[in-house]
């Protein structure tokens, strides 16, 4: 595969945006009319590309706030080149390939979508990161990247995008059977601020067997878990630095792994410790809203295990219904129901549980 460049002030002769070719000035222009005159979304891609091409060797990157408190960290611009490169390999991307960005650029993700655009030569496209994005999109892509509700939203058109990468969030079972019978790949992506956007793929898609598929790690990644069963990443192209996560696995060899939970999202009831994902697994066959369990406080538990749904439409029936199905094991079965009219977000749309939470508390 050529690459032209992995200098951060050079554009690969390939590359366009909405259709128009430019050289590294003139993106710098698009950067600029973007931040002074394009719509709200826009001004993040100005503001990301004046930052891609200085000469200022790092670029600062907001975490989501998904899992602790927003921040803002520094990644090298050459750890993003190589990212970019790692993607294009394993997905066979080359120059001149179209690509489609419907993501914000103020996320890693929707910066890695730009990155691998100027660096591989690809024709992008970007349209508004809405919850339909492909809404009035007539032309067809070989790569795009959506978090698992655009996907949801995109059914009926997703056959534009010849491979789609989603990331963001767990992608609900539901939503694996319904892109079974599609043509093209979907992949879901394993990753963070920190890596770089992905460092694992596991292929959702074209799963008739309906067999349990793990992550796999992308070239010269290592990974093993600490004392805690969470995953452990060495990737020196990506990171500088030993990167420990909150994430627990189950890791099948030295490339493989199976992700579980989120170690700070563990519920401690009665001395049994409950992963509320796997538990929410179980329960997505018979919740269609929006909904999470969590930890609330109890005299005799210490923790019990709380059902938090989005909306109205469900009463404290179903917790009967749910002993009687057999599906869930007597301590996985939540011991309070709450409805919400509307879950706290992040700001790159994730649901906030903590903040939630601490909503409905006061």
């Amino acid at each position: 595969m050529e690459t032209m460049t992995t200098y951060y002030n050079e554009v690969h002769p390939n590359f366009k945006i909405n259709g128009i070719s430019c050289n590294a000035e003139e993106l710098k222009e698009i950067g600029y009319c973007l931040i002074k005159e394009g719509e709200a979304f826009e001004i993040p891609f100005g503001d990301f590309l004046l930052d891609w091409l200085s000469d200022k060797p790092t670029i600062p990157v907001k975490t989501s706030g998904s899992t602790g408190e927003p921040k803002t960290i520094h990644l090298k611009k050459e750890h993003m080149v190589n990212s970019s490169l790692a993607t294009a390999n394993f997905f066979g991307l080359e120059a001149g390939d179209t690509v489609l960005h419907c993501l914000p650029a103020s996320y890693i993700a929707g910066k890695m979508m730009l990155v691998r655009a100027i660096v591989l030569g690809l024709r992008l496209d970007y349209v508004a990161p809405a919850s339909f994005p492909l809404s009035g999109v007539n032309k067809t892509f070989k790569f795009g990247a959506m978090v698992p509700m655009q996907l949801e939203n995109s059914l009926n058109q997703i056959d534009q995008i010849n491979t789609v990468i989603v990331g963001g969030a767990p992608i609900s079972e539901k939503l694996k059977d319904k892109i079974q019978l599609l043509d093209n790949e979907i992949f879901e992506t394993y990753g963070m601020t920190e890596t770089v956007s992905h460092i694992a793929i596991k292929k959702i898609s074209q799963n008739q067997n309906n067999t349990e598929q793990n992550f796999v790690v992308l070239p010269d990644i290592a990974i093993h878990t600490d004392k805690r069963g969470c995953l452990v990443i060495d990737a020196p192209m990506l990171a500088k630095e030993t990167i420990v996560t909150n994430d627990l696995v189950d890791i099948r060899n030295e490339k493989e792994f199976k992700w579980l939970g989120r170690y700070d999202n563990i519920i401690n009831s009665g001395g049994i410790k409950l992963i509320p994902e796997k538990i929410e697994a179980k329960l997505a066959l018979f919740i269609t809203s929006r909904f999470f369990v969590a930890a609330m406080p109890d005299e005799m538990l210490g923790e019990k295990l709380v059902l938090f749904v989005e909306g109205s439409g469900i009463d404290q029936s179903l917790l009967e219904d749910l002993k009687s199905k057999g599906t869930l094991e007597n301590f996985e079965i939540p011991k309070e129901l709450v409805t919400v009219e509307k879950f706290a977000e992040t700001g790159n749309g994730k649901l906030d549980r903590k903040r939630t939470i601490k909503l409905f508390s006061l």
